[in-house]
């Protein structure tokens, strides 16, 4: 009976651990959003157009502007502003969920800290729940970002419009399009960017001092770098999602279809359109993730 009051306690701190994880996920998530729409909306506008359409990034945004102001470099905002925030929170719950599970797996460890390649598995885990948010709100912002850009295309209302016809044009599996790409990117993705956050803030922490401690400024810089290296990695799957979500019905069989009409198509140099804008949003839009969830992990603290 000794060990019931330990256990109850245990269980509240892993608890009260989840709530703060999926809550400053949330926040964090947010904060991206409104830093990064418009390098976002640039990046999709540039994978998806046909050739010649646009001259660059900063083509996009003049046209984007022209057309409808500077609401134009929102348009699509509301599906990632209502998604961002599950898909965050579950993103950076189930990060913290996998490096509790990696312990629990690895009992005879040396040390509780968790090595670079453990850091960057709890990554690419949390990648997998974080798919089932992430797929269906990125396929709804995928249509409202390119929607104007070819002329007599579809026109939707809002999201909600965008949900309701792709649910009648295909049902589940229709909203659902694109998830494989989806983790292509975001596993890998993943992995890669929980890692570099870890990795950095530990470099920037100084010796006898706890992570948990440093500065907006070295936070800045963590989360900037952890986006960099998302990025760098993540633009090829990036852009074969994008082409598979907004193509009509039947355009491409899957992830690899896609993939080989795309390069026979446009070369291999298409794979990697949108690099531009996505590596100028990395960095600021990541930075402020992750001050959106040390801030709010620190206020969490004195309610949990």
């Amino acid at each position: 009976m000794s060990d019931t009051p330990a256990a109850e306690e245990v269980h509240r701190s892993s608890t009260a651990e989840s709530v703060r994880s999926f809550i400053s996920g949330g926040a964090g998530g947010i904060a991206a959003v409104l830093v990064g729409h418009p390098f976002d909306l640039t990046k999709t506008r540039l994978q998806t157009a046909s050739p010649g359409t646009y001259s660059g990034a900063m083509d996009v945004v003049k046209k984007a502007l022209a057309r409808d102001g500077m609401t134009g470099l929102y348009r699509g905002v509301v599906p990632p502003l209502l998604g961002v925030t599950p898909i965050f929170a579950v993103s950076f719950w189930a990060y913290d969920m996998s490096k509790l599970l990696i312990r629990a797996a690895t009992p005879d460890r040396k040390s509780s800290e968790l090595s670079i390649p453990e850091l960057a598995a709890a990554g690419f885990l949390s990648a997998i729940p974080a798919t089932l948010v992430t797929a269906p709100v990125e396929r709804a912002k995928v249509l409202l970002q390119v929607q104007g850009q070819t002329p007599g295309g579809p026109q939707y209302n809002g999201v909600f419009d965008v949900v309701k016809h792709l649910y009648r044009e295909g049902g589940i599996r229709s909203v659902f399009r694109g998830s494989v790409a989806t983790i292509a990117r975001d596993g890998p993705g993943s992995a890669a960017y929980f890692a570099a956050y870890e990795v950095t803030k530990k470099m920037l922490t100084p010796a006898g001092q706890s992570a948990s401690d440093l500065n907006l400024g070295a936070i800045i810089v963590a989360g900037g770098t952890a986006g960099v290296a998302m990025w760098s990695i993540a633009i090829p799957p990036d852009v074969i999602k994008s082409r598979i979500q907004s193509a009509p019905t039947g355009t491409y069989s899957g992830f690899l279809d896609c993939a080989r009409k795309t390069i026979a198509a446009d070369g291999v140099a298409a794979l990697w359109r949108g690099l531009g804008p996505a590596m100028a949003r990395a960095f600021p839009a990541n930075a402020a993730t992750f001050l959106g969830v040390e801030a709010s992990k620190k206020l969490l603290d004195k309610f949990l």
